[in-house]
């Protein structure tokens, strides 16, 4: 495996990390909330995850503006991908709604709607964007440019593994998530 691929399976790792614990975040909540060691767990892991893709989309557009004059093409796809609704900061805010509305008493009822706008936000408008941006992407970036907009290293991996670790640890009985990616060699 390449370095290439070892970097996009990873951001695949995290997406589809990010979108199993939204999921069983938010169908705990929509039955009375999860509350606990759990929902701090995923909403740690999601702000994680998220605030990592917003910077790859800063890196990525500066690195589309940098390349202006040699690839104009690439330059203009890319902008138009960064231009999507869908920011992980979009994705950030209504996880803050959920969260908040979840532990005031006053706004509880709401909670499970907003857990609801924000999953199906991130599994809709966030994801379609996340795939057009790692399609633009795909199509011009070399081993060196992938390392700077992904900012994947050993240490990252390790950290998005440790997050995913500890919700994994804290899940009621009767939920599942998929195991984290094995090891990539």
């Amino acid at each position: 495996m390449n370095e290439i691929q070892i970097i996009r399976r990873q951001l695949a790792a995290e997406r589809a990390h990010a979108g199993a614990v939204a999921s069983a975040c938010a169908a705990l909540e929509t039955a009375d909330g999860p509350g606990g060691e759990f929902q701090r767990a995923c909403v740690d892991y999601l702000v994680g995850v998220l605030a990592w893709f917003e910077e790859r989309d800063q890196r990525a557009g500066d690195l589309a503006q940098e390349r202006r004059s040699d690839l104009p093409a690439m330059q203009r796809s890319l902008a138009a991908a960064l231009s999507q609704p869908g920011r992980s900061r979009e994705a950030l805010e209504k996880l803050e709604r959920a969260v908040a509305a979840g532990s005031d008493a006053a706004t509880r009822p709401e909670a499970a709607g907003l857990w609801l706008d924000f999953t199906r936000y991130f599994a809709g408008v966030w994801s379609a964007r996340r795939e057009n941006i790692d399609s633009r992407l795909g199509e011009s970036l070399q081993v060196a440019e992938w390392r700077a907009v992904a900012g994947i290293d050993a240490d990252s991996i390790l950290e998005e593994r440790r997050r995913y670790a500890r919700v994994r640890a804290a899940l009621p009985p009767h939920v599942t998530l998929p195991e984290a990616a094995p090891p990539s060699r």
